[in-house]
């Protein structure tokens, strides 16, 4: 026979499990049951989403091209499947899914949450570009519509994301998309970057690894079916055109290349003096700031005072003052040379 001691310890630590496993809101039995609430979201919410952009490009969609799209499992499918059916918010006609005007209005909020969510991490927080899609992907589906609307007023209500896309309104109103790849832009025109596709990944990073910004002006010497040669703030960049076509243009007016002479500071060389003409729209936010603070202003003459052995930082005088930047920080900073 136990011992009452030995039965009070028990009941004791019993009850302290039961309390951890299943106290309301933070006991583990309600956190598990959270995470499987939350993963069945996510997975609708991608669902409806990719649906949206397979319209947009008239694609039709059936339950096995889910699969692959969605990279899960029949029974997943299914299961989705089911719930969106039940809550009228996809249809399915001779096995292609479709969506409802519901389906439609929940994947543009859903949307809107994710370019807005960009907005903010690119202009409020010093997170690098490549972080802010995975970023928004996660709080797309954390956040309310009613703090995606304050998120939108705090910001300004803007109506482009980052990389040039459409934020929808409130309304599910937006604007339409335009422009072309920059393969299709004319030997000798001048176009201006308006959209940088962030997906694949892989050519993402070549993009931004070549330090093409939107809001940069192009102006093409060569364009066949491989490749596409240009030149861009000075600088002569070749891209294959798998890598262009994530690059949108709008191809500019002759009054409208007001860039086509400016390069960029990085590129100033020792002998030469330049006058600052502005700072590219890439740099947001408090890097904006600092750079304007430090006296890059539109006027102000600028030339290179030290080179590092690495050649990066650099220190540019302007103003009988010496101020060290990295090239990187730099090349945000457009010249003209002055002749």
């Amino acid at each position: 026979m136990m011992s009452p001691l030995l039965s009070l310890i028990l009941f004791f630590l019993i009850t302290a499990i039961a309390y951890v496993v299943l106290r309301p809101s933070s006991g583990y039995y309600w956190k598990f049951r959270k995470a499987i609430k939350l993963n069945e979201k996510v997975l609708n919410e991608d669902t409806l989403k990719m649906l949206y952009h397979a319209e947009a490009k008239f694609e039709a969609v059936s339950p096995r091209e889910m699969e692959e799209l969605l990279d899960t499992n029949e029974s997943e499918v299914e299961s989705v499947i089911s719930s969106l059916k039940e809550s009228n918010l996809i249809t399915i006609e001779n096995e292609v899914i479709m969506l409802t005007k519901e389906g439609r209005d929940y994947a543009l909020k859903i949307i809107r949450a994710h370019r807005l969510y960009e907005k903010y991490l690119s202009e409020k927080t010093g997170y690098h570009k490549l972080d802010w899609h995975d970023m928004a992907e996660d709080m797309e589906h954390k956040l309310s519509f009613e703090e995606v609307d304050q998120l939108s007023s705090q910001l300004g209500s803007p109506h482009f994301d980052p990389h040039g896309d459409p934020i929808p309104t409130k309304a599910g109103d937006m604007i339409a998309e335009r422009g072309m790849p920059l393969f299709d832009l004319p030997e000798n025109a001048f176009g201006k970057i308006i959209h940088i596709e962030d997906e694949p990944e892989v050519v993402y990073k070549q993009i931004l690894a070549e330090d093409l910004h939107i809001g940069s002006q192009v102006r093409i010497i060569e364009s066949n079916k491989l490749r596409v040669k240009f030149y861009c703030e000075g600088e002569e960049y070749v891209l294959a055109n798998e890598v262009a076509e994530n690059l949108t243009v709008v191809e500019l007016s002759h009054e409208e290349r007001h860039e086509a002479n400016l390069i960029r500071l990085g590129s100033l060389k020792t002998d030469e003096t330049g006058i600052v003409e502005g700072i590219s729209k890439e740099c947001r936010g408090a890097n904006r700031r600092r750079l304007l603070d430090l006296g890059f202003v539109p006027g102000t003459k600028v030339s290179i005072g030290l080179v590092s052995p690495m050649n990066d930082p650099r220190a540019y005088r302007l103003r009988s003052t010496d101020i060290a930047l990295r090239n990187e920080q730099a090349n945000f900073i457009l010249i003209k040379l002055d002749n």
